[in-house]
């Protein structure tokens, strides 16, 4: 029964949720539905695909979201040359007092709130990098296991795949992404 907010947490959540949404209505106008569903995602734990044209405002959105919410943030801008590594981070040879040992050196993805901004303009390979951080908050790199931050939330966009340079999300991708729902000129799944 601890689980049950008393009257007053869950007046004070209703606040802070309904002060997210005016300040990302600040940020995309005309997108009362969009944000709706990326509030309820955060809240909830999932992670949202965004997509639309270039323009549309989705990363101004997702920047927003950052700023209000005070998460740590970081940004992959997906590119056909990104690698998995440029992802999840690699081992580095490091020398000290004269031994050699590998370290990790950690990705972009060790984060609270990543920002995979056009997903889809990288390889299957390189989009694959997410799916065991979306699944299960963690990566493994050259076998060893690396717990991501919590909470751990991907904010990804895509381009429609009918644009030149664009490479369709594997189904197992999509899987980690709640369900989808359109907005005006922007469908997005939270």
């Amino acid at each position: 029964m601890d689980d049950i907010l008393s009257t007053e947490e869950a007046a004070w959540a209703s606040e802070k949720l309904a002060a997210l949404q005016r300040e990302l209505n600040t940020v995309v106008f005309g997108q009362a539905q969009l944000i709706d569903h990326l509030i309820t995602a955060l809240v909830a734990g999932g992670h949202v695909l965004l997509e639309g044209l270039p323009g549309l405002g989705k990363t101004e959105l997702v920047k927003g979201l950052a700023k209000a919410v005070h998460l740590d943030v970081k940004r992959i801008q997906f590119t056909p040359d990104l690698l998995p590594s440029d992802v999840t981070g690699s081992p580095m040879l490091e020398e000290h007092q004269g031994t050699r040992r590998f370290v990790f050196q950690r990705g972009p993805v060790f984060t609270h709130l990543l920002l995979a901004d056009e997903i889809n303009r990288a390889s299957p390979k390189t989009q694959s990098a997410l799916l065991e951080a979306m699944q299960e908050h963690r990566v493994t790199v050259m076998g060893e296991t690396h717990a991501l931050p919590q909470p751990f939330f991907v904010l990804a966009t895509q381009n429609p795949i009918e644009l030149e340079g664009t490479y369709p999300l594997p189904e197992a991708q999509l899987d980690r992404f709640f369900s989808s729902s359109m907005s005006s000129g922007a469908a997005a799944r939270c």
